[in-house]
């Protein structure tokens, strides 16, 4: 089941403004998520997904490290993965936080796949006590459709399968592409 796509960009308060626009809808400020020099901005997709636009915070310090995702590298927005609600997370898990802008404080586990296949394959995500962020996310979107391209289609399909996900993957350059409706209409995001 999908958690919520992850929209990067270099450049978040453009891509904020750009995107809300198309939509027809204001994002909601999510938080900073301290030591990792990001922040996000947040939109319901329906059925307890959401879309997290995700890019650096220029309002505080680089972090010693790179930010997640690649997030230094982008030139440009894109969607660059996808988190998959699970509670039974094995390997790997990371425990992490953030503070909305409310004061409430999110706290949630990861685990990352050991071979994510260029954003296709997702992070499985465990949000236990915590208030899930799709509900009180700016609404009004809609998730109309949610599918990738891969060199290696049938390899992505077994990866999936061993995570219990699905998503529709043809040949092609690694890619995933979702369209939102919202109120201004349709936008494809890839």
């Amino acid at each position: 089941m999908i958690d919520h796509l992850v929209y990067g960009t270099p450049d978040l308060a453009a891509t904020v403004a750009e995107l809300g626009s198309r939509l027809g809808i204001a994002l909601t400020p999510g938080g900073r998520h301290v030591g990792l020099g990001t922040r996000n901005f947040l939109a319901g997709l329906g059925n307890g997904a959401y879309l997290e636009v995700i890019g650096p915070d220029v309002d505080r310090p680089p972090p010693e490290q790179p930010r997640p995702f690649g997030l230094d590298e982008l030139t440009a927005p894109r969607l660059l993965t996808w988190a998959a609600r699970a509670s039974d997370l094995t390997g790997d898990v990371l425990s992490m936080s953030r503070r909305r802008e409310n004061g409430v404080l999110l706290e949630w586990r990861v685990a990352l796949p050991d071979e994510n296949e260029d954003g296709l394959v997702p992070f499985l995500i465990d949000w236990g006590d915590s208030p899930h962020p799709s509900a009180d996310a700016a609404g009004g979107l809609e998730l109309i459709s949610f599918t990738g391209t891969h060199p290696s289609p049938d390899r992505v399909a077994t990866l999936l399968s061993a995570l219990g996900q699905e998503l529709p993957v043809t040949a092609g350059p690694p890619r995933l592409r979702a369209v939102v409706r919202g109120p201004a209409g349709e936008v494809v995001l890839t």
